[in-house]
């Protein structure tokens, strides 16, 4: 699968997507593939005021447990909740393994005042840190 142009990446295999003041956040499908199928999603609740690698969350599979980091500074003010596990009730990471940059997002976060994507990797530059690690 290849990383659509529209969006940013983080080294550590997050993706945004600028809408407005508001990032929508996932993790690529290369990061899914190296985890293989998930099986658990955590992630911060809303209202939750994230910086630029601040632990979001943690994806589990089978194979190996990750965390998920904030590409951007800002809040979260949605979150894909079918997809988490919350203590309540399971939840389905499915979506996260069959549509990684669609129906699998996990979090919106607005932007916090002066906050932007300029220091995240455009496609090109992810598919280049990909290449040089041996992906």
């Amino acid at each position: 699968m290849s990383n659509p142009s529209d969006l940013r990446y983080a080294p550590t295999h997050e993706w945004a997507k600028l809408d407005g003041d508001v990032v929508t956040v996932g993790v690529t499908a290369f990061a899914i593939e190296q985890l293989t199928e998930p099986t658990y999603l955590e992630l911060k609740p809303v209202g939750t005021q994230l910086q630029p690698g601040d632990r979001l969350g943690v994806i589990e599979s089978y194979k190996s447990t990750s965390d998920l980091y904030a590409p951007v500074a800002g809040t979260i003010v949605e979150r894909n909740d079918p997809l988490v596990d919350d203590g309540k009730r399971k939840g389905d990471p499915k979506p996260v393994n069959d549509e990684p940059f669609g129906a699998g997002w996990m979090v919106k976060i607005k932007l916090a005042p002066g906050a932007t994507l300029d220091h995240l990797l455009t496609s090109a530059q992810y598919d280049e840190q990909l290449a040089s690690e041996g992906h």
